[in-house]
């Protein structure tokens, strides 16, 4: 039986050596004459478009105007000098314009930092207001859900916010150091985390100093932090 299919095998591999060694029939030389004789057709690449230059001089000094404004922080107003009208006509001119699209996301990157520092300082109307505008430009972007969830827990976190005038700090008269003695009194009562920001350190370290003078023999624990607000921010301990 195993020779049979040998055999069979064997019988298969000659049959397609021959037919591998079959000649094709030669072509009729009237038949190769008639062929047409083939032709290379040059394959246009396609126009690029041009930008007028006149245009590009708009989209420049737009772009330029934009970043500027951007740089300002004049994001949303003043209406007609902002940096959300001047990417915005950029990208009606040229929709695919990268430093427009990328200045957009800027611009609510910058309003959700903004929120979170009005969160910070305990100014949660004005924290709701930015996150708002962030979301009139972009209200898909990923960094507004978390800055939402941020300003919730800064609203519910029971920490107490003192603003202040940096005028009246400045005089270091008796009125502003009672009311450093005041609020140094409710971290002492609340064992509080004091957060001291202020436009300078020197500053800042005069308002430290005052309030622990005020609660001597109490370990009044804080931090100080450099800002173009004046604000005490006592952290309540965590239950």
């Amino acid at each position: 039986m195993r020779d049979l299919r040998l055999s069979c095998l064997l019988l298969v591999v000659l049959l397609q050596a021959c037919q591998l060694q079959t000649p094709l029939p030669e072509r009729p030389a009237e038949a190769s004459a008639a062929l047409p004789e083939m032709r290379t057709i040059p394959v246009e690449e396609p126009a690029v478009e041009q930008i007028p230059s006149n245009l590009q001089r708009l989209i420049a000094d737009l772009l330029f105007s934009g970043l500027q404004a951007l740089d300002d922080d004049r994001l949303l107003t003043p209406r007609f000098d902002n940096a959300y009208d001047y990417f915005r006509e950029v990208l009606q001119l040229q929709p695919e314009n990268e430093i427009a699209l990328e200045g957009m996301q800027s611009i609510v990157e910058r309003y959700l930092d903004l929120a979170l520092e009005a969160a910070n300082r305990g100014n949660f109307s004005n924290a709701d207001r930015l996150l708002g505008r962030a979301e009139i430009i972009d209200g898909a972007h990923p960094g507004i859900g978390p800055a939402r969830e941020a300003l919730e827990a800064e609203r519910n976190s029971g920490d107490l916010f003192f603003p202040l005038e940096e005028r009246m700090l400045r005089r270091q008269d008796d009125a502003i150091r009672a009311t450093l003695a005041d609020i140094a009194t409710q971290a002492r009562e609340h064992d509080a985390f004091v957060l001291i920001t202020a436009p300078d350190d020197e500053l800042a370290r005069w308002m430290y100093s005052t309030m622990r003078e005020s609660v001597a023999g109490y370990r009044l624990r804080g931090n100080i932090e450099i800002s173009g607000v004046t604000l005490i921010r006592l952290r309540m301990p965590e239950s």
